[in-house]
C-alpha cells in the first residue's frame, strides 16, 4: 500500500479495477450507494474505465398475474345449476300436470260459453214470455207514457206534461 496516495486500492470489483491504470490516473473508490441510478462503470474502447450513463437493461416480459375472480361471476356460476335444475323440475311437473291442465282449460272454456249463452238467452226468454202473457190477457197491449218538458232561459222554471196513451 502506498501511504502517499490518498486513495484506497481495492481488489477488482464491478465498480472498477484500480490496478489497471497508472498511479497518476487512479481515482478514488466510489461506493455503490454513491452511484445514482442509471449510472455504471463502463470500459471505453481505449481501455479506460469510467462512470457513464447506461441504458436500462431490457427486462423480460412481465409474467401475467392471475386476477381474482369477481364476486358477481362466482355468484352467477353458483346460481346457474340451481336455475337450470329449477327449470328442469318445472318441466317435469308440467309434463305430469298436462292432462289435468288440459281438462281444466276445457272446463273453463265450457263455463265461459255457458255464461255467454245465459247472458244472450235470458233476455230473449223474458221478452218472449212478456209478449205471450200480454196478448193472452186480452188487454190493450202496453201503455205508452210521453213526457214534454219546456223551460225558458238558462235558469228559468221548467214546465212539463205527462201523457198516458
Amino acid at each position: 500500500m502506498h501511504s502517499e496516495t490518498p486513495y484506497e486500492i481495492t481488489p477488482a470489483t464491478r465498480y472498477g479495477d484500480p490496478y489497471d491504470r497508472p498511479a497518476t490516473a487512479r481515482q478514488p473508490v466510489i461506493l455503490p450507494a454513491e452511484i445514482p441510478p442509471g449510472v455504471d462503470w463502463v470500459t471505453l474502447p481505449s481501455g479506460v474505465r469510467t462512470l457513464a450513463y447506461t441504458q436500462p437493461a431490457t427486462l423480460p416480459p412481465a409474467i401475467p398475474v392471475s386476477q381474482p375472480i369477481p364476486a358477481w361471476a362466482k355468484t352467477t356460476a353458483l346460481l346457474a345449476p340451481t336455475v337450470g335444475g329449477g327449470i328442469a323440475a318445472a318441466g317435469i311437473g308440467l309434463s305430469y300436470a298436462a292432462p289435468g291442465l288440459i281438462a281444466m282449460s276445457h272446463a273453463l272454456w265450457s263455463a265461459a260459453a255457458l255464461i255467454v249463452a245465459a247472458v244472450t238467452a235470458i233476455p230473449l226468454l223474458i221478452r218472449t214470455a212478456r209478449r205471450t202473457t200480454g196478448s193472452r190477457g186480452g188487454g190493450s197491449g202496453s201503455t205508452h207514457i210521453t213526457q214534454n218538458i219546456t223551460a225558458t232561459g238558462l235558469f228559468g222554471r221548467a214546465n212539463g206534461t205527462i201523457n198516458h196513451h
